[in-house]
């Protein structure tokens, strides 16, 4: 079911042609690096380059009888070399060669997923500069409290982004370490300058001490950062979920012509990419939990995490892949209502202007106490009697005997509470 949310790219990136020949490319470096130093005749690798071949079928049919996909490997590529097989993955182990390409693969999913998170990034930019001086009331607890405008709710999710970005860059740079350092690492049969040759022509850098695998604590490290990704996805798009309920729709989620909501109700516009979203990163923290479980490993090694990880590795690359390009979508198709969010703002008849007028009593009474108590008292009659909260204040003795009649008013300016917006937006997008 997971190929429903490949890309193809990322379904070409995972593919077992393209991991046989990532395991193909770093035996003939090793090769290289061996004939360059004089460990392995250079005739030898002549040919072993020119004649180094692999066909998956055949892989997988002798990996049936090995129970090991390297041997099995290994044996593939012997039937074709001849004799330069004795030379072909001469020293190494296993795991210098799943390793190695494991590092390769994740660096090259994450530089794929990086793309998408940056165009995302740009997309909410250009959302939050549109929407900047649309006002729609700010909710705590689901609670109306103040008001803020949709462009300052799309510049909080940009700045999120942004801080993604640079977790991911550095997830990137964290995994991408080869090693070329045989069965526990400490280079028995191999020479160090085998690493740094095959780890350069890879653009990696050699892990600057191994066991028998790279430290799984570098995997945990991306797979984190992709649940992070995810769970932000998933904060954004319920927020779009929740401003899509009937009774606030401030926000809708495109509705394609032919869309169907309801096999039994006809009217439904459901936020169901949303929510497949949402549904989704809990599978990628799923997986990032399991990296963390792989981290222990026994001794040298074992092999424990590797069964683990040929599923969860693969799976949040593509599934994060897939989220940012979804939501990206969303984004970009987002329906907006202005008069619903104005409308929203004025259902409580004035009571989320409460703050400045405790501020501005606060600075006339002889204690704050007082001031908060004539809001107070007029915020709650006004919730029980369904009145306009600014009349009830208007005609309160103890509010007029403080505060002008002028003054009062101003204290339901609804600019008042946005006329910070420029220094916030020149601060998030200097």
């Amino acid at each position: 079911m997971i190929e429903r949310y490949t890309t193809p790219r990322m379904k070409a990136l995972w593919s077992d042609q393209n991991r046989f020949q990532k395991w193909l490319d770093i035996e003939i470096l090793a090769c290289e690096a061996m004939a360059h130093f004089g460990i392995i005749p250079q005739k030898a690798f002549s040919k072993i380059k020119k004649k180094a071949k692999f066909d998956v079928k055949r892989i997988q049919m002798i990996e049936e009888k090995t129970k090991h996909d390297v041997v099995a490997f290994i044996t593939n590529v012997g039937e074709r070399l001849g004799p330069e097989s004795r030379y072909f993955h001469f020293g190494l182990t296993s795991s210098d060669i799943l390793d190695t390409s494991l590092s390769l693969l994740m660096k090259e999913a994450g530089e794929l997923i990086l793309l998408n998170l940056k165009k995302l990034t740009q997309t909410i930019k250009k959302r939050a500069v549109k929407f900047k001086y649309t006002p729609m009331i700010g909710r705590t607890h689901g609670v109306h409290a103040e008001p803020i405008t949709l462009g300052f709710k799309f510049a909080l999710w940009f700045t999120e982004l942004q801080r993604h970005i640079g977790r991911l860059q550095k997830a990137i740079d964290t995994v991408s370490v080869g090693k070329i350092s045989g069965a526990v690492g400490t280079f028995s049969n191999l020479n160090p300058k085998v690493e740094e040759w095959v780890c350069r022509k890879l653009k990696l850098k050699p892990a600057p001490v191994s066991s028998q695998i790279i430290q799984r604590d570098r995997h945990a490290e991306f797979l984190t950062t992709l649940a992070l990704i995810a769970s932000s996805i998933e904060k954004f798009a319920t927020e779009i979920r929740s401003l899509q309920r009937t009774e606030i729709l401030e926000l809708e989620e495109g509705f394609s012509k032919g869309q169907k909501g309801s096999s039994a109700m006809p009217h439904k516009r459901n936020p169901i990419t949303c929510e497949r979203l949402c549904g989704l990163a809990r599978l990628v923290r799923t997986n990032a939990c399991a990296s963390l479980e792989n981290i222990t490993l026994w001794h040298e090694r074992d092999i424990s995490h590797s069964s683990v990880e040929r599923v969860i590795i693969p799976d949040s690359t593509i599934l994060v892949d897939y989220m940012l390009i979804q939501f990206n979508r969303i984004m970009e198709n987002l329906l907006v209502y202005p008069e619903n969010m104005m409308a929203n703002l004025n259902k409580t008849e004035g009571m989320i202007f409460s703050g400045r007028l405790l501020l501005e009593l606060s600075k006339k009474t002889h204690s704050k106490e007082e001031a908060y108590k004539i809001v107070q008292d007029n915020a709650m009659k006004a919730w029980k009697e369904n009145k306009s909260f600014k009349d009830l204040i208007l005609k309160d003795k103890r509010a007029k005997r403080y505060l002008s009649e002028q003054k009062i008013k101003e204290c339901f300016d609804l600019n008042y509470y946005l006329r910070n917006l420029d220094y916030i937006f020149k601060r998030v997008f200097k």
